[in-house]
């Protein structure tokens, strides 16, 4: 019978290398042509209230490797005039997360689990990152600067931190509230964090420049960069907002870039690399797949003299599907109450005719 699978439970049973080798696998299927992960779907519209639109956001993929298919659907409301400060504000009436994750064995087609989604999708976000400074970074990368103070700088600095020697994590974030409070928590987890005075800061002297805002504005020139660093970025467009949040040099200087997901590239018309593609500014031979990069089928040069830049361009279901199969595993392992009856989900079987 299906359970149901707290952001507790997650927090309680899956860590951080747990989930990392998780996008491993996955991307390793996909690689190989066996995960299926469509492009996520996002769209709005509006509602009663002028100033608020309802927003959805839907993602569907499957692997194979641990027979396991996923469903995310997520819905919230959106101020309309969010936007002023480069950041999409949610004005639920409850300060909750509607979004499900349901996942399904794919040997039985049956449901097994549904799941809050917020903590997991922090962490599979960093992890995927983690994965790729572990295939992409220098292995002698030890200073990480990190842009953001929120729940995914906080899982970046974790997940990087665990896939390369770190010595020293600069965070910048313009609200000095913020980013006291998260020094204080990573310090207390025993990450090397400390304060950069400015975006500058942040770039100067670091092996690895990680992105983790939500801003539809650039959080730092191109121009700062320096020979032999990694860049990671999460904020991408979508049909619903344009945003950029490294500028056009960053992408002009990397002598390669890695992306999550072609086919997401147009479907989430993420113009920030379309433009830079169709008037031949990049070449695309010179952009890989994370996918093939893990699977050995592409090979990123990250050599002292290079500059490698990986667009975390979209999120996909099978991270959700790999690292939820996980923790269903253990959860149910422990036994647990939270079960729905099966015939509350099983309907009558359909036919044609």
């Amino acid at each position: 019978m299906p359970i149901v699978i707290t952001d507790d439970d997650v927090r309680r049973l899956l860590s951080m290398p747990e989930c990392i080798e998780a996008m491993r696998v996955c991307f390793r299927d996909l690689a190989e042509g066996q995960a299926v992960s469509l492009p996520r779907v996002r769209y709005t519209v509006d509602t009663s209230d002028p100033a608020r639109s309802y927003y959805a956001n839907v993602h569907v993929g499957a692997v194979p490797s641990f027979h396991t298919a996923c469903v995310r659907a997520g819905t919230h409301l959106i101020d309309k005039a969010g936007w002023g400060d480069g950041r999409r504000r949610m004005n639920n009436p409850e300060p909750v997360n509607w979004t499900v994750i349901i996942l399904y064995d794919t040997e039985t087609s049956e449901p097994v689990a549904f799941m809050h989604e917020s903590y997991l999708s922090g962490l599979r976000v960093g992890a995927t990152d983690g994965l790729a400074a572990a295939e992409i970074a220098r292995d002698d990368a030890e200073v990480l600067g990190v842009f953001g103070t929120g729940r995914q700088a906080y899982a970046h600095c974790e997940a990087i931190c665990a896939v390369r020697p770190i010595r020293q994590v600069k965070v910048f974030s313009p609200n000095p509230e913020h980013l006291a409070s998260f020094i204080a928590r990573a310090s207390s987890a025993g990450l090397p964090v400390v304060a950069a005075r400015g975006p500058e800061e942040v770039v100067k002297d670091s092996h690895i420049v990680c992105c983790t805002t939500n801003s539809t504005a650039p959080v730092f020139s191109g121009a700062w960069l320096e020979k032999g660093q990694m860049v990671i970025s999460i904020a991408n467009s979508d049909v619903t907002v344009e945003r950029r949040e490294v500028d056009e040099e960053t992408f002009l200087r990397a002598d390669e870039i890695v992306i999550t997901d072609w086919d997401s590239v147009h479907a989430n018309r993420q113009v920030e690399l379309i433009e830079l593609l169709d008037d031949g500014r990049v070449d695309a031979a010179h952009v890989h797949t994370l996918a093939d990069v893990v699977a050995g089928k592409a090979t990123v040069h990250n050599t002292p003299d290079n500059i490698v830049y990986y667009k975390n361009n979209t999120g996909l279901a099978m991270q959700f599907a790999a690292a939820g199969a996980i923790v269903c595993r253990k959860l149910r392992a422990e036994g647990t109450e939270r079960v729905i009856p099966r015939e509350w989900l099983a309907s009558e079987k359909y036919g044609i005719g």
